[in-house]
């Protein structure tokens, strides 16, 4: 038996990504302050329990709980024959919530129930990556939370989610409209994504809009987020804090000088 506790939380991916999650904006009482501390690290050691008993594929979700989402799911899978259909349909919904996105750091938004995120618009995937989750399980998708880094480079993150269809789960990147599929067409799960590079490749040179690229899936970490236990969580509204403003405004400005760590976090 695997003890997780040694593949658990927050420093997994060395010192310097612990306190880029440390200083999230998202307060640690929050559902991003919890899932954070909770996942578990992808590596060979945890493979074989990941993709066998640590996610309910049983799910639990009952009908009328969150009747709001209900209807985004109706809206977004309209005409959808297909498990495969549903999830492209769910994934466009979410992309587009880039299009009402801030970015005037001041009026910067972090966290919320999903409701909240979707109503105010989001580019943060931390969030667009949680809305897929939920959307993607009340649409009778089982689905988790993925955590990627770039262990190479600084500030080098994103979230995405997984899906459990067809016997098998898939990496799906709801911000970026991404589904990641063998050649031939069966779900690639994340660990697939870490062994194969040219899987990641072959959904760029396609022309889709995955920003993802190879070198951050070196790292990887994932967790459960169920929408039928949403009452055990809590859901602040947060603005940013100097410690973000200070890297998106650094983004806002293309990195001049470089993409690098700014606080000395990999002297720490």
């Amino acid at each position: 038996m695997v003890q997780l506790s040694r593949y658990q939380g927050l420093g997994q991916f060395g010192r310097a990504y612990q306190i880029m999650l440390e200083n999230s904006p998202d307060p640690p009482c929050s559902v991003e302050g919890v899932w954070t501390r909770q996942m578990i690290r992808l590596c060979p050691e945890t493979v074989a329990y990941l993709y066998a008993e640590y996610t309910l594929t049983e799910l639990r979700y009952e009908r009328g709980s969150r009747q709001e989402l209900e209807q985004y799911v109706q809206a977004a899978t309209a005409g959808c024959r297909t498990d495969e259909d549903k999830i492209a349909g769910i994934v466009r919904f979410c992309a587009k919530l880039q299009e009402r996105a801030t970015d005037d750091l001041d009026k910067m938004r972090f966290g919320g129930m999903e409701e909240e995120i979707i109503a105010r618009g989001s580019d943060w995937c931390p969030e667009i990556a949680r809305v897929g989750c939920v959307l993607f399980q009340i649409a009778g998708l089982p689905a988790r939370l993925v955590m990627l880094l770039n262990l190479a480079q600084a500030y080098s993150g994103h979230v995405l989610t997984e899906v459990y269809r067809r016997g098998a789960w898939g990496t799906v990147c709801p911000q970026t409209d991404c589904i990641y599929l063998h050649p031939d067409g069966r779900p690639a799960s994340t660990w697939d994504l870490q062994n194969d590079s040219a899987l990641i490749e072959a959904h760029q040179l396609e022309g889709r809009r995955s920003y993802t690229t190879v070198g951050q899936f070196t790292g990887a970490a994932i967790a459960n987020y169920f929408v039928w236990e949403w009452r055990q969580y809590q859901y602040p509204v947060s603005p940013i804090n100097d410690y973000y403003r200070s890297i998106l405004e650094m983004s806002l400005h293309a990195w001049p000088g470089g993409l690098r760590w700014l606080h000395g976090e990999d002297q720490a």
